[in-house]
């Protein structure tokens, strides 16, 4: 069985752009701190559901961290959309995240 924050979502290695030597740089030295960082933003979400904004805003993550790290989560089934939306500090609306319901078994 594998662990939870596995990179499995991407054979074991954070995607990049193959044409970019800094892009490639950048998920090789992502890939030790992967498993926290998706660790510290499913924590953030749990607390209080958040759009990507607000995580950034409370969070000490570059946003560019940020976001891949709750795409990642929502792709493996631990936060989804909660149907509700938020203004951003642009004005546009925006998703608001927070963890999704994990089934009884009792």
């Amino acid at each position: 069985m594998t662990d939870l924050f596995d990179y499995a979502l991407y054979g074991g290695h954070p995607p990049h752009q193959r044409h970019s030597e800094t892009s490639a740089a950048a998920a090789e030295d992502i890939q030790p701190k992967v498993n926290h960082l998706q660790g510290v933003v499913l924590t953030a979400i749990r607390g209080r559901p958040s759009t990507d904004e607000e995580l950034i805003y409370g969070i000490p993550m570059a946003a560019n961290t940020l976001r891949p790290r709750r795409r990642e989560l929502q792709l493996m089934g631990l936060v989804e959309d909660s149907g509700e939306r938020r203004y951003t500090r642009s004005g546009k609306q925006a998703v608001v995240w927070r963890g999704k319901r994990m089934p009884d078994h009792g």
